[in-house]
């Protein structure tokens, strides 16, 4: 019996103008590789528009039950993935606000199970300090934050002119981190 496809929302977690997510998500998007049962959407935060959280009740109380007709369809279209990949930025050794704010709308008994990944970029560390508070964050909502990550070093000097990556190792990195997130779902099926 063939197995369904599983669709992984790739989520660009910056809005600021000059953002170096775009580059990283279209590259991402390019250096997919084919997997056996597995598509990927790019969503883009900027797209979205999201309020602060101001919700009468926080997620867990009101069961993602909100009266903000845009958090509601944010939630709708997260509640329908089957598993993330978040595309993040290091501001100040953490997450850009905009991201954890997407992130505040999620309600964790919608989200329990499913799997998330990660890929960062920043300056020395590439992102890998962003991720670890990702971590906690995704781990409280009962999300499996998956092993395999991206960090991308020196955004600046990342990428050539035509969007292709300097570092070749970044793509076996990406697609490490595919493997582990179609591995996944074969566990479970």
């Amino acid at each position: 019996m063939p197995k369904a496809n599983k669709n992984i929302l790739v989520i660009v977690g910056t809005v600021r103008q000059n953002r170096a997510s775009e580059g990283v998500a279209k590259w991402l998007m390019q250096n997919l590789p084919k997997t056996k049962h597995t598509t990927f959407e790019l969503v883009d935060l900027r797209d979205w528009q999201l309020p602060f959280f101001d919700e009468p009740m926080p997620p867990l109380a009101s069961q993602g039950s909100y009266a903000g007709e845009l958090g509601k369809k944010w939630l709708e279209k997260v509640a329908a993935a089957d598993g993330f990949i978040i595309i993040t930025g290091e501001y100040n050794h953490s997450v850009p606000g905009v991201l954890k704010n997407a992130l505040d709308y999620w309600y964790s008994g919608l989200m329990k199970g499913k799997p998330v990944s990660f890929v960062s970029y920043g300056a020395a560390s590439g992102g890998m300090r962003a991720v670890e508070h990702l971590r906690q964050i995704v781990s409280e909502l009962r999300l499996i934050g998956l092993h395999d990550e991206v960090n991308i070093p020196a955004i600046w000097a990342a990428f050539k002119e035509d969007g292709s990556i300097v570092d070749d190792s970044k793509i076996g990195q990406l697609h490490n981190l595919v493997t582990e997130l179609d591995a996944w779902f074969d566990k479970r099926e």
